[in-house]
């Protein structure tokens, strides 16, 4: 897992079959500088080894992530030997990839020349990141790939060795041609299911057309030319087309065959079978959306009783709804962390009486369970009770330390750094003329903080904002008294403070304590508010 390494002279890379043959082989050394390490490829044999548990070779290979994931250079994961590789052993390495954060797979066979570039391809473009992402193929589609482009490989290499130095184009005699023919009809079969998904992805333009339909469709389109040919002359395997070993396209009028019309209703039940799966993702997604039994880190093999049937089995494999369990439990574990954190702050009351230190007794903190225990914001982390009581010791440290660094709410939801990116999108003031008046310390202090009054008790004080507080009709009356002496005295001075204080922003708040104040009284304290909100020309909050 280093990233710098300075092997100076030495080889670069070798095999172990090569070890004391190391002469007879190319050799490429080390540079004489640092080499820095861009990226790493993480391979893992998925084949059955002899004498080899693969449970633990996973688990050799996380604890290799692990150290890789320190030096934050992109990794990617490289299932090797495929074309012998064990479904069990494929699935649990896509399941380990599953759990980490963007980490991709590549199916490889060295062998069999399957991925391997695409491998290498991966990794240079999570290093070059301005790159597209690339293209992951399964191991058996790129094997798929790969056999349909032997036939036109064949044959244009019988091409190249068949002396006398005869073009490609030319017309073959004797008796290979029914063989060349073949050849050429299977290379057509293989490239059409492709051409079909190019020119029809999408199942509603095609599911009830009749077959005239589909070719009449087939040649409207814009990449018609990209895919088939129409030849003057049929059947194709009469025309010169048949020996144009440079053009792959496919003849239209092979079409009318009964092999493109099986590979056509291929191609249209696939369409359907992706629908179903499509439809079947959606439905389970919502299984887990209304089900009560889906709770916050519930164990998916507690869950799977609940949510599976059989029409599930039948057209996904399990790590899909896995998966997909996987983000939804996220989901709803991150709401739940978010509902209980309210929560805690609707219970302040519970943290004002600890130590300076901030660290509860065992017996504070059951006082502390004991009384959100009846709530179901509390109930609803009862599987990770670990976190709960994580979330209830990082609130107490906020309480007693409010700062940005301790803020629950950071980054998203924190009023401060909500307040500083205010006024860091702020004009600047333009600055008041006079050398006289210019003040650098207020010109400083006023691009990095808003100073508040809080009137509630005492007196009124400049400010560049005030949130005046009442919980009942004697305190409404007070602030609002306060407010319009305050307004008086300043009607009567003439100076700039006199006047910046009479257009101060004035907001009223209602704060109600949970508990306290019946229906009809809050009620009657939320008119009181208002009405006077409209007199005084303020904003009113509840």
């Amino acid at each position: 897992a280093a990233t710098k390494l300075a092997s100076a002279e030495k080889l670069m890379y070798f095999c172990t079959d090569q070890l004391g043959l190391e002469q007879d082989f190319e050799q490429k050394q080390m540079p004489e500088v640092k080499l820095l390490v861009d990226g790493f490829l993480l391979c893992v044999d998925v084949s059955r080894g002899m004498n080899r548990n693969f449970d633990e070779q996973l688990k050799f290979v996380s604890g290799l992530y692990g150290q890789l994931g320190k030096t934050k250079k992109p990794v990617v994961v490289v299932l090797t030997k495929c074309d012998e590789g064990v479904e069990r052993y494929i699935r649990d390495a896509h399941a380990f990839a599953l759990g980490k954060k963007n980490l991709q797979v590549v199916e490889t066979s060295a062998r069999s020349n399957v991925n391997v570039e695409l491998a290498f391809g991966t990794l240079v473009q999570l290093v070059e990141r301005s790159r597209g992402k690339a293209k992951i193929v399964p191991y058996f589609e790129a094997l798929k790939q790969q056999s349909q482009q032997l036939p036109a490989a064949q044959d244009k290499y019988e091409w190249l060795g068949g002396g006398g130095g005869g073009r490609p184009n030319q017309s073959r005699g004797g008796g290979g041609g029914g063989e060349h023919v073949e050849r050429r009809r299977k290379l057509y079969l293989a490239l059409l299911p492709q051409a079909f998904e190019a020119l029809l992805p999408e199942l509603d333009e095609i599911d009830h057309l009749s077959r005239g339909k589909v070719e009449k469709l087939l040649e409207s389109k814009e990449d018609f030319l990209k895919w088939f040919v129409v030849l003057e002359e049929t059947p194709w395997d009469a025309t010169s087309h048949v020996d144009d070993v440079e053009n792959e396209r496919i003849p239209f009028d092979l079409m009318e065959t009964q092999a493109a019309e099986q590979l056509y209703e291929a191609h249209l039940e696939k369409l359907r079978n992706e629908r179903k799966r499509a439809e079947m993702r959606k439905a389970f997604k919502e299984n887990l959306e209304a089900s009560p039994f889906i709770t916050p880190g519930k164990p998916w093999e507690e869950a799977r009783s609940f949510i599976m049937n059989e029409d599930f089995y039948m057209w996904l494999e399990e790590a899909t709804y896995l998966d997909i369990y996987g983000r939804h439990q996220k989901q709803i574990i991150e709401k739940a962390k978010e509902d209980f954190q309210e929560l805690l702050l609707e219970y302040s009351e519970l943290f004002y009486e600890l130590e300076l230190d901030a660290k509860p007794s065992k017996e504070k903190m059951g006082v502390i369970q004991e009384v959100l225990g009846e709530e179901q914001r509390f109930k609803a982390l009862q599987k990770l009770q670990a976190e709960r009581d994580a979330l209830i010791l990082k609130h107490i440290h906020f309480v007693y330390h409010p700062t940005k660094e301790t803020c629950p709410s950071c980054p998203q939801l924190c009023v401060d750094t909500k307040v500083e990116q205010l006024l860091g999108g702020r004009p600047a003031r333009p600055p008041e003329r006079g050398p006289q008046h210019r003040n650098p310390a207020a010109e400083a202090g006023a691009v990095d903080r808003i100073n508040l009054v809080i009137l509630g008790k005492d007196g009124l004080d400049g400010g560049a904002g005030q949130l005046c507080l009442y919980n009942s009709k004697e305190s409404l009356s007070y602030v609002v008294e306060s407010i319009e002496k305050s307004r008086e005295a300043t009607l009567g001075r003439r100076d700039n403070h006199a006047a910046a204080l009479l257009h101060l922003p004035l907001t009223l708040v209602l704060v109600n304590k949970r508990g306290e104040a019946g229906g009809g009284t809050l009620q009657s304290l939320v008119q009181q508010g208002q009405q006077m909100a409209s007199r005084l020309q303020c904003l009113f909050l509840e």
